[in-house]
């Protein structure tokens, strides 16, 4: 059980991290224009030599930034709820809580494939048939990884779960 527990922690350590990473940096997108490269994130877009905030409010940035902004949040608590588990911490013995950690990793999950699939739906359509020379950049991935990462935590929490609630028979014949 701890060790599902264990690689549950581990991967949605490393999905939180992704998922700031991602949230924060401005390589989801890279173009070329006017023989100069740019980029741009979910918050700024880039020209050779300066950074400047997006000031248009268009929706479906603002959806791409609320969903990952929920990602964050659900894999952080899970992984609060996941260390008390963990420690078996005594509070909150109402509900079990290594089931509450991997449902807030499979809405962490959802959360984040709903912003890649919003984001990744806009710009194909949007980029694709307007220019030629854009893709897809560091950022944007990091972001597909935590996706997995997340999808993973919550495979490891329930398994951890499932081991805890049904306990092998050792008198079995």
């Amino acid at each position: 059980m701890y060790s599902f527990m264990g690689g549950g922690l581990f991967c949605a350590g490393v999905g939180n991290i992704l998922l700031m990473v991602s949230t924060a940096t401005d390589y989801w997108m890279q173009y070329r224009h006017a023989n100069n490269y740019m980029h741009q994130g979910l918050w700024r877009y880039c020209v050779p030599g300066k950074c400047m905030t997006h000031t248009d409010s268009i929706a479906y940035w603002d959806a791409t930034r609320a969903f990952m902004i929920l990602s964050l949040l659900a894999c952080f608590i899970g992984i609060v709820i996941g260390v008390m588990a963990f420690i078996r911490h005594s509070s909150f013995d109402g509900f079990d809580k290594t089931f509450a950690a991997g449902i807030l990793f499979f809405v962490s999950c959802f959360f984040v494939l709903l912003a890649m699939a919003v984001y990744t739906g806009v710009t194909v359509n949007f980029y694709g048939k307007r220019y030629g020379n854009w893709r897809f950049s560091w950022s944007y991935i990091t972001g597909w990884v935590a996706v997995v990462l997340t999808f993973f935590s919550g495979i490891f929490y329930m398994c951890a779960y499932r081991m805890h609630e049904c306990p092998r028979n050792t008198n079995s014949r």
